[in-house]
């Protein structure tokens, strides 16, 4: 029982340490692990979570691997459990909605890095394609964001008539569109590149523009307006 009594009270005053580090310097000289230690503190309050945290680490290859972690991969690890394993989809799920609102709140759409940093966070972690389109008005402000298309992405799957349909429901002037690619590659495929050159023919017969087609992985992004393919 005094070893008992011994162990929870050192793990009580590293939790304590982790904290106030946290609160004098923010993340500054954390590494991965101690950050999501700290995290999984208020998710278990009665363990001690460094272990759980290095082998999260280890099985997902990296902090941002654990948050993109889906919730059935999670559930299974133990030491976890449904109700961690909830919290940290949820704190991924709030740092996507934190970012899209941001976006919105700052009203126009100026900075590729910050719609970057939205789409990252919403799609680099799905294990299937998406197809979403970003929806803009005359100010560049975003009115509408729509997942389009889940499952293989192309000309065939994509109806660039339904994309239309949904600019004129938001009476949209302008579109962004995004789409993942689960393998890890962002570059652009045949279909990719036909693809864009369907919706940007159907856009124009609208008067509506395309401001960009982004690519998203976990490896990176690929812009075809950056690559002059807009």
């Amino acid at each position: 029982m005094q070893e008992q009594n011994a162990n929870d009270a050192h793990y009580m005053l590293h939790r304590k340490r982790l904290r106030e580090r946290f609160r004098k310097t923010s993340l500054a000289g954390f590494s991965e692990y101690e950050a999501l230690e700290l995290l999984l503190t208020y998710a278990i309050p009665r363990k001690d979570v460094k272990p759980l945290a290095k082998g999260l680490i280890a099985r997902f290859g990296g902090f941002d691997g654990v948050l993109d972690a889906p919730f059935c991969e999670l559930e299974k690890i133990k030491g976890l459990g449904e109700n961690s394993a909830t919290f940290l989809t949820l704190l991924r799920a709030c740092t996507g909605l934190y970012l899209k609102r941001s976006l919105i709140r700052k009203k126009t759409i100026s900075s590729t890095v910050a719609l970057v940093d939205y789409c990252m966070a919403e799609m680099k972690g799905l294990k299937d394609e998406q197809f979403r389109t970003i929806f803009l008005n005359a100010r560049n402000e975003m009115v509408g964001d729509e997942v389009i298309q889940e499952g293989t992405v192309d000309q065939a799957v994509v109806y660039p008539r339904k994309v239309m349909e949904r600019a004129l429901h938001y009476k949209a002037t302008a579109m962004i569109f995004v789409h993942n690619h689960p393998s890890g590659s962002f570059n652009p495929s045949k279909e990719d590149i036909l693809l864009t050159e369907a919706l940007k023919t159907a856009a124009k017969s609208l008067q509506l523009k395309v401001h960009d087609h982004l690519i998203i992985s976990k490896k990176g992004y690929y812009s075809f307006l950056e690559r002059g393919l807009l």
